[in-house]
C-alpha cells in the first residue's frame, strides 16, 4: 500500500510552544549525559544542571564550541577531543574530514537523523536511492543512507566519478531518486542525455554539501527532477531541509537551532543575519551542545505554507569565518599554513574559489620569486594530500596578493 503521509510524523506539526518545552527537556537531559559521560564537556559545563537550562536566554551563557576549535582539541586528546560519551571501540563508525577532523558515530537507526528531510523530498517506502555521496572517509553517504533505510528505501552506493557507470546503472536499476551534491547531478543528467539514454524512473532528488543557486536548480528540474535542498554537516547531520513549499529550510526535530551575532556572540536580532549555533538533544554517542559551524543563515518569519510548525532558516548564505566549502568538503586556514609551510619558495598563499558552469574552482595563488613547472606540479600535489581536493596553481611576484589578512576568499557569486 502507497504511503500516502502528508508528514513524517507528528514532531513537524507540534504546537511552537510545545515544540520548544519538549525540546528543552531533551536539552536538559543531554546536558548533565554529556557531563557526566564526555571529558569535554565535564569541564566545559562544570557546575551547569541541566535542569537549570530552561530557556534560549539560558542556553545562549553556555559556551560555543567552534568546529574550528577540533583542529586543537582532537590533537590534545586524540581522536575525539574528549566530545564522546562512549568508548571509541563502541561507536560504529569513525569518519576523517580535511583538517583532519574526526568525528563519530554511534548506534541506532538514522543516527544523523535525514530521514524527515528525504520524507520531504518524496522519498517513500520500496524506493531506490541513487546515494552520490561519498563513501570514503567522510560521513555524507551513512548520513542519508540511515535515513533512506529508516523510510524503507533500498541504497545504490554509487558514490561520486565515474559519470557514464552512473548513467548505465541509473538506465538499469531505475530508481525512483537522487541523493548527493546538486552540481553532480547536473553532470549525470547532461551525461545521459549525451549519450541519448533516458534516465526517466528518477524524478526527485535530496541534494546537499554545496551551494544550490536557483539556475542549477532550473537545470535539473528541466531535466524532469525534482530537486530539494539540505543543510547538515559531518559533524551534527542533518540541520535543515526544504518541504515542498520550498520557502526557506525547516529546522530538523531533533537539533535546537540558535542564531548568533557573530561579532558579539549574542543572539542575532530578529531577521539578522547571524551564525548557525546546533545543539544535539537526541544524539547520545557524540553529543555536542552550542556547536558553533561557522555557516550564516536567518530566520524566516512566519509558519510554512507545508503546514510544518517548526523554525525555517533562509538557509546558507555564507561563512562567518574563512574556512570554505569547496566541492562539498572544508577548506581551513590552518590548511593553507600547512601548504606554505611545506614549500619554503613561497611567500604568501591566498586561495580562491570561484564557479564557472555552476561548479567549484579553487585556485591556489602562490607569491614567489619566478616559479616553474616542477613547483607548480609539487604545490599542487600538496595541495590534494592536505585538502583531498584538486587546485589550480598561479604565481603572482612578491607583494601582489592583498594584505588584508585573508588567506581564503570565497569569490563566487549565486544567481
Amino acid at each position: 500500500m502507497a504511503d500516502k503521509r502528508e508528514f513524517y510524523d507528528d514532531l513537524e506539526t507540534r504546537d511552537p510552544e510545545q515544540r520548544e518545552t519538549e525540546q528543552f527537556a531533551l536539552l536538559a537531559a543531554q546536558i548533565d549525559h554529556a557531563r557526566k559521560n564526555a571529558p569535554y564537556f565535564a569541564k566545559a559545563l562544570d557546575g551547569v544542571e541541566g535542569g537549570d537550562i530552561t530557556d534560549r536566554a539560558a542556553l545562549a551563557k553556555l559556551p560555543i564550541l567552534r568546529k574550528s576549535d577540533l583542529l586543537a582539541l582532537q590533537p590534545e586528546a586524540p581522536p575525539f577531543g574528549g566530545l564522546t560519551a562512549v568508548g571509541d571501540g563502541d561507536l560504529r563508525r569513525v569518519f576523517a574530514s580535511p583538517g583532519p577532523i574526526y568525528d563519530a558515530e554511534g548506534y541506532g537507526d538514522d543516527v544523523w537523523h535525514s530521514a524527515r528531510a528525504l520524507f520531504a523530498a518524496g522519498f517513500r517506502k520500496g524506493d531506490i536511492v541513487h546515494n552520490c555521496f561519498s563513501y570514503h572517509f567522510t560521513p555524507a553517504a551513512f548520513l542519508v543512507e540511515g535515513g533512506a533505510h529508516a523510510i524503507g528505501c533500498a541504497v545504490f552506493p554509487a558514490g561520486i566519478g565515474q559519470t557514464e557507470m552512473q548513467v548505465a546503472a541509473i538506465a538499469d536499476i531505475r530508481p525512483q531518486g537522487y541523493v548527493g551534491t546538486p552540481s553532480f547531478l547536473k553532470i549525470i543528467l547532461d551525461k545521459a542525455a549525451e549519450m541519448g539514454v533516458k534516465l526517466d524512473s528518477m524524478t526527485r532528488a535530496a541534494c546537499g554539501a554545496e551551494a544550490f543557486p536557483p539556475s542549477l536548480r532550473a537545470e535539473i528540474e528541466g531535466h524532469g527532477v525534482d530537486a530539494y535542498d539540505f543543510y547538515g554537516t559531518a559533524d551534527l547531520g542533518l540541520i535543515s531541509y526544504q518541504s515542498p513549499a520550498k520557502e526557506g529550510m525547516l529546522i530538523d526535530e531533533e537539533v535546537l537551532v540558535e542564531l548568533i551575532d557573530p561579532a558579539t556572540g549574542q543572539p542575532a536580532a530578529a531577521g539578522e543575519t547571524g551564525e548557525v549555533v546546533v545543539t544535539l538533544l537526541t544524539n547520545k554517542a557524540y553529543p555536542l551542545i552550542r556547536f558553533g559551524t561557522g555557516d550564516l543563515s536567518a530566520v524566516l518569519p512566519g509558519t510554512s505554507p507545508c503546514g510544518r510548525t517548526g523554525m525555517r532558516i533562509k538557509g546558507w548564505m555564507g561563512r562567518a569565518d574563512q574556512t570554505t566549502k569547496v566541492r562539498g568538503m572544508f577548506v581551513h586556514p590552518l590548511q593553507v599554513e600547512r601548504i606554505l609551510q611545506r614549500h619554503g619558495e613561497v611567500r604568501k598563499v591566498r586561495v580562491v574559489v570561484t564557479s564557472k558552469d555552476n561548479k567549484d574552482v579553487m585556485t591556489v595563488n602562490c607569491e614567489v620569486d619566478g616559479g616553474d613547472e616542477s613547483l607548480a606540479g609539487a604545490i599542487r600535489d600538496t595541495v590534494q594530500t592536505v585538502t583531498k581536493l584538486r587546485g589550480d596553481i598561479a604565481f603572482v611576484a612578491p607583494g601582489q596578493l592583498p594584505g588584508d589578512g585573508k588567506v581564503i576568499e570565497d569569490a563566487r557569486s549565486y544567481d
